[in-house]
């Protein structure tokens, strides 16, 4: 599992509870995200939960797909898996909110506008891919609802966490406002 408070994580525990388990009922450990295609490869594991690139690698490593948790969440619940959201305390002010909010966008604008030589930055840190990989699993991640999540975007975070509540996996998110 790549960590605790992984959106992967949480979706996992959510189908654990649909098939009517928890995860008492399997044996895991947290594991760096990097490290687990070569871990279960290797066979340390019978199996990993796998995120980043690793949804694109896991076929060069001779593994298989046993479940697609964004594909189950989508069949669930009509809605895109909610990732990659940025939060920022409510405490620090509507100027700062307003401000971060600001510079991210427009740092997520100019990766758009820019995707050949956002590509050619994000190689520098990719792991077995190319340009041509990394393109598709840049798209994965930096897209339309990177800028806005739109009504289904935030419908979808609502639901999670909503979910994620009332199966006991997080405490209550409260009221969520979207900047």
């Amino acid at each position: 599992v790549p960590g605790q408070r992984t959106t992967a994580w949480l979706t996992c525990q959510l189908l654990l509870h649909e098939l009517g388990m928890n995860a008492d009922d399997v044996r895991y450990s947290f594991v760096p995200f990097d490290r687990i295609l070569p871990a279960v490869r290797a066979g340390e594991y019978d199996a990993g939960l796998i995120i980043h690139e690793g949804q694109l690698t896991y076929r060069d490593h001779k593994l298989v797909c046993v479940v697609d948790l964004g594909a189950w969440w989508k069949q669930e619940t009509g809605l895109p898996m909610p990732l990659g959201g940025n939060v920022i305390r409510r405490d620090l002010g509507l100027e700062a909110i307003r401000d971060v909010t600001a510079i991210l966008r427009k740092s997520i604008e100019y990766s758009l506008s820019n995707r050949k030589s956002a590509v050619a930055y994000a190689l520098d840190f990719a792991r077995d891919m190319g340009a041509d990989l990394a393109d598709k699993f840049v798209g994965m991640y930096v897209n339309a609802y990177t800028l806005d999540y739109g009504s289904e975007g935030r419908r979808a975070v609502r639901e999670l966490l909503a979910r994620g509540h009332a199966a006991g996996l997080v405490p209550d998110p409260g009221t969520i406002e979207f900047v």
